[in-house]
């Protein structure tokens, strides 16, 4: 019932605003009862006092659409077993890099995720002891931190390594080491949300 009136109040409102505006375009005035006279009043107080959504100007177009360069053409796909990455542009392998991965106990976990950071001379911080260790050659995440995965606490992501002979074998803890050269050439293929696909 409450529906029922609700819909039957707004259906009056439209309709006396209806029949004031074409009576404003015909120059006559029409007749209306005090309480409908009041309606108006209201209806027309309430439209004025609506305030309009502030927007930028309509010749900024970037604003409203994805800029192309935005929208990342990639996929990587980490083979486990292969340890490799591969990266695809539609259905194309356009780049493979030689990866390490986790070690037992500490296996990179599989799935499909999406980049979440990228970080250029990252620094690392021993989540044992503490201690933060700044860009440079003992740095163990290497030149960059392409970041994938976390659980809100730990992250999990490729990145470069001082070790570059352990290419190839599984011993990290979970994360994706690459050679400093490989992973600055993967930071300039991919953008945040990257899709990345992990398996077997």
């Amino acid at each position: 019932m409450k529906l029922l009136s609700y819909r039957r109040h707004l259906r009056r409102n439209f309709l006396l605003c209806l029949i004031t505006f074409c009576f404003s375009l015909t120059g006559v005035s029409p007749s209306f009862s005090s309480e409908s006279v009041n309606y108006i009043h209201n209806i027309q107080r309430q439209l004025l006092e609506i305030n309009a959504p502030s927007l930028p100007p309509l010749r900024d177009s970037s604003v409203y659409l994805y800029s192309p360069d935005e929208v990342s053409n990639f996929q990587l796909v980490l083979r486990l077993k292969k340890r490799v990455v591969e990266v695809y542009e539609q259905d194309q392998v356009i780049a493979s890099f030689p990866v390490a991965v986790g070690r037992e106990g500490w296996e990179t976990p599989q799935g499909e995720f999406e980049i979440i950071q990228m970080v250029e001379n990252p620094s690392w911080q021993n989540p044992w002891t503490g201690k933060v260790i700044p860009p440079g050659p003992t740095n163990p995440l290497g030149e960059r931190w392409i970041g994938f995965w976390t659980d809100g606490k730990n992250f999990i992501g490729f990145h470069g390594t001082p070790g570059e002979h352990l290419i190839g074998q599984a011993v990290s803890h979970g994360c994706v080491r690459m050679r400093n050269k490989d992973i600055k050439e993967l930071f300039k293929l991919v953008s945040m949300g990257t899709p990345v696909k992990v398996v077997q």
